[in-house]
């Protein structure tokens, strides 16, 4: 598969099949991935790599705790502005809207729409969940690093038949993270993914993101 074609296929995948991704083929993308660019070669991504019983175990970790805290323990950085303006609010309104619709749950059906979310938490089902850290000591920019390597993953992933889900909501977990895998307090939760073999079959899988025509976003000078 060429990076056009993975490129254009990738999508957030939201339902996965129960079928293991076979642990050398794991290694070799996260590795892989590496060769991603950074600015002085800081190479700032950390991961962790959930299979198994360990993965068993930190989703029952989540579900218990989301009992009492259903919305998380709160993130150490924001997610979105405060305030979105346009068109950003719109485009975050949409994706919302439209994803739910693909799910058939109306906007009043809030006990619906909370379950949804809180598959975020258990990676959808994914064999595989990946939370990625970083230094606390960088900056945006390395941030930016960091959100490269996990394209480089996505890619990847989809190269080799597998599907991924980038979530920024796991976010929200960062203390029981923290705890859970003794993380070094120097090391900051960013995000998680969730990846394995899609479920064709599943609704949610069938919906796709749209994306802003070139107008919007590209000027070309010569």
């Amino acid at each position: 598969m060429n990076v056009s074609k993975a490129l254009e296929s990738r999508t957030a995948v939201r339902a996965y099949l129960d079928k293991p991704v076979p642990s050398d083929l794991l290694q070799e993308i996260l590795v892989t991935a590496a060769r991603s660019p950074s600015g002085g070669n800081l190479q700032p991504w950390h991961v962790l790599a959930f299979t198994g019983d360990h993965l068993s175990r930190f989703k029952a970790t989540i579900a218990e705790k989301s009992r009492a805290q259903p919305m998380g323990e709160g993130t150490e950085y924001k997610i979105y502005p405060d305030s979105l303006g346009e068109p950003y609010r719109t485009r975050r309104f949409k994706n919302g809207e439209d994803l739910y619709r693909a799910l058939g749950i109306p906007r009043e059906d809030k006990a619906a729409r909370l379950g949804q979310f809180a598959k975020n938490f258990g990676f959808f089902g994914a064999p595989v969940g990946l939370i990625f850290a970083i230094d606390r000591e960088m900056e945006p920019g390395q941030w930016a690093d960091l959100g490269m390597y996990m394209q480089s993953v996505m890619l990847l992933a989809q190269e080799h038949g597998l599907s991924t889900c980038p979530q920024e909501a796991w976010a929200l977990w960062h203390k029981t993270i923290q705890e859970f895998v003794d993380l070094p307090k120097n090391l900051m939760v960013f995000a998680g993914m969730a990846l394995g073999y899609a479920d064709s079959n599943h609704p949610i899988n069938s919906w796709r993101s749209d994306r802003a025509p070139a107008s919007e976003f590209l000027t070309i000078l010569a």
